[in-house]
C-alpha cells in the first residue's frame, strides 16, 4: 500500500511542478474534461494499485492510439491522392472491405453505444494497414522502405496494444520498443 501512496505523492508533486512552471499547456497535461470522465467511470470503486498500474499503461496506450490514427491518415491520404473518392473501392481488397463493413454493421446494430465514425478505414484492424500498403505497393514504395519492415513494425505495436487492452502490463523494455517503432515510422513516413 505504501507504493500506492508514494506513487500518488509523486504525482501530486509532479502536478504542482507543472503548474508552477507553466508547463500545463503541454500535450501531456491532463486534458480538459478528464475529471468528468474519472467520475463517470467510478475509479473510486477500484483497487488503487490496479489504477496505478493502468495509468502507467495509459501513457503507452496514448502513444499507440496516436500512432494508429497517424498511420490510418497516411494510408488514406496516399489512396485518396491516387483514387480520389473511390479510394476505398479501388485501393482496399474485397476481403478487408468485407471485414470493415461487417464490423461497422455490427456497431450500427448496437444503437445504445457510440461508434468509430464514418471512415471505413477506422473499422479495419491495425494489421490490415500493411496489407493495404502491399496491395498498392507502387503507391507506397516511395514512402515505406520495404513492406516486411512495415508489417513487422505494425505487428510489434499491435502485440503491445493487445497486452494493454487485455489488462496486461508491458515492461519498460516493451514500452521503449513501442517508442522506437513510433520514432522509426515517423522518421520514415512523417506524421
Amino acid at each position: 500500500m505504501t507504493d500506492v501512496y508514494s506513487f500518488v505523492f509523486r504525482g501530486d508533486l509532479t502536478q504542482q511542478a507543472i503548474e508552477t512552471t507553466g508547463l500545463a499547456a503541454s500535450p501531456f497535461a491532463a486534458p480538459e474534461g478528464l475529471e468528468e470522465y474519472r467520475a463517470a467511470v467510478s475509479l473510486e470503486l477500484l483497487d488503487p494499485s490496479d489504477i496505478a498500474a493502468a495509468q502507467n499503461m495509459a501513457v503507452v496506450y496514448v502513444a499507440i492510439t496516436a500512432f494508429e490514427k497517424t498511420a490510418r491518415k497516411f494510408v488514406r491520404r496516399v489512396l485518396v491522392d491516387e483514387f480520389g473518392d473511390d479510394w476505398w473501392t479501388n485501393g482496399v481488397s474485397a476481403k478487408i472491405q468485407k471485414f470493415a463493413e461487417s464490423r461497422r454493421e455490427d456497431e450500427v446494430k448496437t444503437k445504445w453505444h457510440g461508434d468509430r465514425g464514418d471512415d471505413l478505414l477506422d473499422y479495419t484492424e491495425l494489421g490490415h494497414l500493411p496489407d493495404i500498403m502491399q496491395q498498392n505497393w507502387t503507391l507506397f514504395e516511395a514512402h515505406v522502405p520495404r513492406i516486411d519492415w512495415a508489417t513487422s513494425l505494425f505487428g510489434t505495436i499491435a502485440r503491445s496494444r493487445n497486452v494493454i487492452m487485455h489488462s496486461g502490463q508491458l515492461s519498460i523494455e516493451d514500452a521503449e520498443r513501442v517508442g522506437m517503432n513510433v520514432r522509426d515510422w515517423t522518421r520514415q513516413v512523417g506524421s
